[in-house]
């Protein structure tokens, strides 16, 4: 169990430690182009590569999608209320509780704990928040509302074509799935690395404040992804990984909308990175459970 524990849990720490350490140290790191590069060629090659060379069937995907979306609508529910009863302002606080880190964290999470049967139910998982994180997440932050920014999304893009490979059966060429094989691979060590930078940039203010709610995104998150996993009697991988990835912590593109929009950038950046740093106290409790299932 310890072994397989440090196998899966150093990795992760490795990743974020290098890209926090890089900029700490005065080295130059440009977020924008790294962040860029995995959202539009590393992580759409990476969800092409992963559904159309695994055997995934089009009836666990959209399983995993549902129950996804399922769970992102009671997120919602217990984060508009607590907040309301809080007195804290949705505007700034809301996607960040609702939206987790299934990206940076997740993937490299589920990968790592489960193999590629793992990172197959985590890209679904990913995939969905990353729509929603496009759609409410954007239109949160914005106060404004455009279905056609995700006609700009890569990632709608790759899931499509990887769909329709998926229920045709179509059999691809070679070339084409070494090549995606290989440019995808680059996708995980990088979301870590970006993380570890973003961490090294961000100040914490308002810690007892930051603390709670990001108790509140880790053990909701939690507490869902374990009961929602049962009623629909999910088992083995498939459970574990919507547990991992319902536990995760704020997503760190709230704080790149929230600047984006001047939406109190301060407040969500210390709560992504006090959510971040629980997450990773709380790790080797999270894994050893869902590895324990």
């Amino acid at each position: 169990m310890i072994t397989q524990l440090f196998s899966i849990i150093i990795p992760v720490f490795f990743g974020v430690g290098c890209g926090y350490l890089w900029v700490r140290s005065g080295q130059s790191f440009d977020q924008e182009f790294i962040t860029s590069l995995v959202f539009n060629i590393g992580t759409p090659l990476l969800i092409f590569s992963t559904l159309t060379r695994l055997d995934v069937d089009p009836r666990a995907f959209a399983e995993i999608a549902m129950v996804t979306v399922i769970a992102l609508l009671i997120f919602f529910v217990i984060s508009t209320l607590i907040l309301k009863i809080a007195g804290l302002s949705q505007r700034t606080y809301l996607a960040a509780i609702v939206i987790p880190n299934t990206g940076n964290v997740g993937l490299p999470l589920c990968f790592l704990t489960f193999g590629e049967p793992g990172l197959v139910f985590g890209i679904i998982i990913y995939t969905i928040v990353t729509l929603v994180q496009f759609t409410f997440g954007l239109a949160i932050a914005s106060g404004s509302f455009s279905i056609s920014v995700l006609f700009k999304n890569p990632i709608i893009y790759s899931v499509l074509v990887a769909l329709f490979v998926m229920i045709t059966e179509a059999v691809l060429p070679e070339w084409i799935k070494d090549t995606a094989l290989i440019y995808g691979q680059f996708a995980i060590p990088l979301m870590l690395i970006s993380l570890g930078a973003s961490l090294a940039k961000i100040k914490v203010n308002n810690f007892t404040r930051n603390l709670l709610l990001s108790s509140l995104r880790l053990l909701m998150g939690f507490g869902v992804g374990l009961i929602i996993s049962n009623f629909f009697q999910l088992d083995g991988v498939a459970r574990g990984v919507v547990i991992i990835e319902c536990s995760m912590p704020a997503a760190v593109f709230n704080y790149m909308l929230a600047m984006k929009y001047n939406n109190d950038p301060d407040s969500v950046a210390a709560l992504v990175v006090t959510s971040t740093l629980l997450t990773f106290v709380c790790l080797p409790v999270l894994i050893a459970f869902v590895i324990s299932l």
